[in-house]
């Protein structure tokens, strides 16, 4: 199982990327993918995740109104629109994925199974 993470670059305050992270070597249309983010010298933080089946979006309150969250279960890819980007959203991105996540879990790294390379944003006020 591969996650390709792409998208990320350099932006300025205010500005919008679209991150994407596509699967390969098995579907995840049943289980959660997410992103995470860590800036240099932070722990990895939870961004966004979308819930198994259902599709259920969650965030974290630092993005949310600001970040969605999509999934294509037909390309297995999961995205992350980022809008009005700060400063503070520097960080290199990683897109995650994982079979039978329970909805407690879902901002937790360590419930996840597959991860990807990461790609890296900065921002510039």
């Amino acid at each position: 199982v591969q996650l390709q993470a792409f998208g990320g670059g350099s932006a300025q305050a205010g500005d919008s990327l679209r991150l994407s992270c596509a699967a390969s070597g098995r579907s995840f249309s049943g289980g959660s993918m997410a992103w995470f983010r860590q800036a240099p010298g932070k722990e990895r933080e939870f961004v966004a995740a979308v819930w198994r089946s259902a599709g259920r979006t969650y965030y974290a309150d630092s993005v949310r109104g600001r970040f969605t969250i999509s999934r294509d279960n037909a390309k297995n890819t999961v995205y992350l629109q980022m809008t009005s980007l700060k400063p503070e959203d520097a960080a290199v991105y990683y897109c995650a994925a994982g079979a039978g996540i329970i909805l407690s879990s879902i901002r937790i790294p360590q419930a996840y199974d597959y991860w990807g390379q990461g790609t890296l944003v900065t921002v510039s006020s």
